[in-house]
């Protein structure tokens, strides 16, 4: 026999289910609408997506097996994962033999095709959790124990850890001349890569002939190919290239002195600045403009360098319209008020910024502006009244934005009701208004309150929308009893009328 308890806590879909959900589902087992939706089956994949958010997230990524698969996105999850077969069912339906590991994050290659799934897969732990990274299977395998901190992929590949192959060029030591043809060992004895030396006097040291009395930094004149002197490299030596126009010029051109030694201006202004039309208002910083080759300035990037794209108007100013003081380097401000202060018919009132309603072609013309953004959006009758009636002043903020500053002359209620006018009333006509007494109040209307004037009852004190809900606030000059009974009427008295009463 089905008691009340069992009824309560069995629900039809639970008499009617096929079978048992598996374990890992049991406690969803008698909430049915968490798989299943009776108004729309359709629903039924985006709520097994709602608790397997790593599936969810793979077919938006299209990444991992499920993200891969030749329906991904298209079919239903029930169409490979049927559940109601009992506790211990497997609904996963993995065919080991079948898999194709290329649909997944981690495509099989080399001697991993070979390999058994339990060598990566552990039992104990989810399929897709399996490491990805070489050293999180072989770390007892690193014979460098764990010194490059770089993946093994850049040397070794999936077919064996034999014939490795390095490039040395993506690190800070490039291989040149003839360290190419060193092995390994004379440079990482014993094995070891880490704080090996990367500087010539690091190695050389023993075959400096100099005996340090050069310095420690050989490359200043011998290569890597020999030790005979080799051309001077005037960026490297000095940390000024000579480029365009000046790696054509004669040594004394420069250094006129003769003394090669003597240091010299490294920037533009220190050498031409006799030949500077700017007269220094620009800056030292000629290459930011200028190039090597020539004085004339073939383009400037305005937005690039300075973050500023000039468009509209401002694409046909002069440079110095802007640039006005002594120092044209002087950092100029970049928004419209640090400019058009003085054009502002707002006088700086409005908050917002005078591109939200002006365009760079003119200030007069291609106004736009949207009043929906603002706190105010117009709605009903608003839409057709002028921006006068209601912005006496060009300062469009100081308009009042509460029905009672606009229409108090319209109050037919004389503010008896409070400011909320939109309680009751549309924007699109004072005589467009309803209020439902019984739903917005704790005071349903009902009997000879229904029939009632709102002023009939809200009228004191003025201004105020609450009113005492007790009999006697408003029946006590009624009262025949003379308060002798209390104030709870409702006992003999009901709602239709005083007459008729009964004692309860």
């Amino acid at each position: 026999m089905l008691t009340s308890s069992t009824a309560f806590a069995l629900s039809v879909e639970t008499l009617l289910m096929p079978g048992k959900v598996i374990g890992a589902h049991q406690k969803w087992e008698q909430d049915c609408s968490q798989c299943h939706d009776r108004a729309n089956p359709r629903r039924q994949t985006s709520l097994c997506l709602d608790c397997h958010k790593e599936i969810a997230a793979d077919l938006r990524r299209h990444a991992g097996y499920h993200g891969r698969m030749p329906n991904a996105g298209v079919g239903a999850c029930r169409a490979c994962h049927t559940d109601h077969k009992g506790r211990n069912a497997d609904i996963v339906h993995l065919s080991a033999a079948q898999f194709d590991h290329h649909l997944t994050d981690f495509p099989l290659d080399g001697a991993h095709t070979a390999l058994d799934c339990d060598r990566c897969h552990r039992k104990s732990a989810s399929w897709r959790k399996a490491p990805t990274a070489c050293v999180g299977c072989h770390k007892s395998d690193d014979a460098h124990h764990g010194q490059f901190t770089r993946g093994c992929g850049a040397c070794h590949d999936t077919a064996s850890w034999t014939g490795g192959k390095f490039d040395h060029g993506k690190t800070r030591f490039t291989l040149t001349g003839a360290h190419r043809t060193l092995a390994c060992d004379a440079c990482h004895i014993g094995g070891r890569y880490q704080d090996t030396p990367e500087t010539c006097n690091g190695c050389h040291a023993t075959d400096d002939e100099h005996r340090g009395s050069r310095g420690a930094n050989c490359s200043k004149c011998h290569t890597t190919s020999e030790w005979k002197t080799a051309k001077f490299d005037h960026r490297k030596e000095t940390g000024y290239a000579l480029l365009g126009v000046h790696e054509r010029l004669d040594c004394r051109t420069c250094h006129r002195s003769g003394d090669l030694k003597k240091k010299i201006p490294k920037d533009c202004a220190g050498c031409h600045q006799a030949d500077d039309a700017h007269a220094g208002r620009f800056g030292p910083k000629c290459g930011d403009c200028h190039d090597n080759e020539r004085w004339q300035v073939q383009s400037y990037d305005h937005a690039a360098r300075d973050k500023f794209a000039l468009s509209g108007a401002h694409a046909k100013l002069d440079c110095y319209a802007c640039h006005s003081a002594a120092l044209a380097t002087q950092k100029l401000p970049r928004n419209c008020a640090g400019c058009h202060r003085s054009e502002d018919p707002h006088g700086g009132k409005l908050k917002c910024g005078c591109g939200d309603c002006h365009g760079e072609q003119s200030f007069r013309t291609g106004i736009l502006f949207d009043h929906d953004l603002t706190k105010f959006p117009l709605l009903g009758l608003h839409r057709v009244v002028s921006c006068a009636q209601c912005h006496e002043t060009m300062a469009f903020d100081a308009a009042p934005s509460t029905c009672g500053r606009c229409h108090a002359r319209d109050d037919v209620h004389r503010g008896d009701l409070g400011k909320k006018c939109e309680t009751c009333h549309s924007p699109n006509g004072w005589r467009l208004w309803t209020f439902d007494h019984d739903a917005q109040t704790h005071f349903p209307l009902r009997g000879a309150h229904a029939k009632l004037k709102c002023a009939d009852c809200h009228h004191q004190p003025p201004g105020s929308v609450k009113t005492p809900t007790e009999c006697g606030s408003c029946h006590q000059k009624d009262d025949r009893h003379l308060g002798q009974y209390g104030e709870q009427c409702g006992r003999c008295h009901t709602v239709d009328s005083w007459k008729g009463a009964r004692m309860q």
